[in-house]
């Protein structure tokens, strides 16, 4: 069984109104992502996966899209008046190129490992049906206006989690034979007589209900991504012909020019050279090599987005940019918010503008700058990369 086999079915047409505010919980950000980006990002980086499909509500299609964008995922599918609605709309989407098996996942669990996928993929091999579940460890009460009834059973009580797998033809039957609205796939699923298995779950694999949820899903993200990263960069330019100067991606009208291979933005090169850094892997020059002559004239937004998407791609994020730039002239202050602004949109879903910093300063009239022969910048960068999980998935161990 190939990836090309499964298909990971994404479930975030709720309109949230539990959570609360002027956005979808969907869409709320988690560590500078939206919540549905982190849990999209989970499955297309899976090798078990081979595609991704997201149901959504229609009225969230602007929400949806920036959330989203630049991930290799197909248009999202409209969903229905309830989950169990917008599944089958979702699983007849799928049915016109129909993969082998299908996981069905919650829109708001963002912090679903590649561990508990993969046992879920697995246990398919077995049947056809499997969910991600954890043992009730707590002690249960049932009760009526706060006053506890009784201590009710937990032998043999799971608290299932997504993602919920399934033989694609098998659930898809399911659903459309479906009857009373059941509250996940699993029951719908049991209904139609097919055997569920449970595989271990994991605790962290929270569903966002919350703003206390939203919370500690910030603290879980936080303490699994530990190796924390600073990066810095260095770049000049002289003066030479022109009527303007690119600093920070904005356009700063000057009596000259700056010479470059690209539009010479100093601001954006140390930008990117300290994002690199950061990274470990090399420099501006060794990504867009200044001989090539794709990159004369280019837009330097180009490279510091480049640097940022390989950022994306080890899921790690930038906590914060400082850029300085060292000039007589011209003067920085009344385009500065513009440069923060430019800046935060090419660090893309990794940054905003609460992420960046721009200022500038002289050299008291000293050296080339204070001659007013060119300008340079110096800036550092401090990304997140994900760290080797420290917590274990839960197992029946009763």
């Amino acid at each position: 069984m190939t990836a090309q086999d499964c298909a990971a079915l994404i479930v975030a047409a709720g309109r949230g109104e539990r959570f609360g505010g002027d956005v979808p919980k969907q869409y709320r950000h988690l560590a500078g992502r939206p919540i549905l980006r982190h849990t999209v990002e989970a499955f297309l980086g899976h090798e078990a996966v081979g595609r991704v499909c997201v149901v959504i509500d229609p009225a969230h299609r602007a929400l949806c899209d920036a959330a989203l964008a630049g991930l290799p995922v197909g248009a999202p599918v409209d969903g229905g008046s309830d989950r169990q609605e917008s599944v089958r709309l979702g699983l007849e989407t799928l049915a016109a190129e129909p993969p082998a098996r299908v996981l069905i996942q919650d829109g708001v669990r963002p912090l679903t490992d590649a561990a508990t996928i993969a046992r879920v993929c697995a246990a398919l091999d077995r049947g056809p049906a499997a969910i991600a579940a954890i043992p009730v460890a707590d002690t249960l009460k049932r009760a009526a206006d706060g006053v506890s009834l009784g201590t009710v059973d937990r032998t043999g009580l799971w608290r299932a989690q997504t993602p919920q797998g399934f033989d694609f033809q098998a659930i898809l039957t399911a659903h459309r034979g479906a009857g009373a609205t059941a509250t996940d796939d699993a029951a719908v699923a049991e209904r139609a007589g097919l055997p569920v298995q449970l595989v271990p779950g994991h605790v962290d694999n929270l569903k966002v209900t919350t703003e206390e949820d939203l919370r500690r899903a910030e603290r879980l993200l936080a303490a699994g991504q530990a190796d924390i990263r600073v990066g810095n960069g260095y770049d000049v330019h002289r003066f030479g012909a022109g009527n303007h100067v690119m600093l920070c991606g904005v356009a700063v009208p000057h009596s000259h020019g700056l010479q470059g291979h690209s539009d010479a933005d100093v601001g954006l090169h140390a930008l990117t050279d300290a994002v690199l850094g950061a990274l470990g892997d090399g420099d501006i020059g060794r990504h867009f090599p200044p001989g090539d002559p794709r990159w004369r004239d280019a837009d330097s937004g180009r490279f510091l987005r480049h640097a940022a998407d390989l950022v994306a791609v080890r899921n790690g994020r930038i906590g914060h940019v400082d850029v300085t730039l060292i000039c007589e002239r011209p003067r920085i202050g009344s385009h500065r918010a513009a440069m923060v602004a430019r800046v935060a949109e090419l660090l893309g879903p990794a940054g905003d503008a609460a992420t960046v910093s721009v200022k500038a300063t002289t050299t008291e009239g000293l050296g080339f700058i204070g001659r007013g022969e060119g300008i340079a910048a110096q800036a550092t960068a401090t990304i997140r990369l994900p760290s080797t999980p420290t917590t274990a998935p839960i197992s029946d161990s009763r």
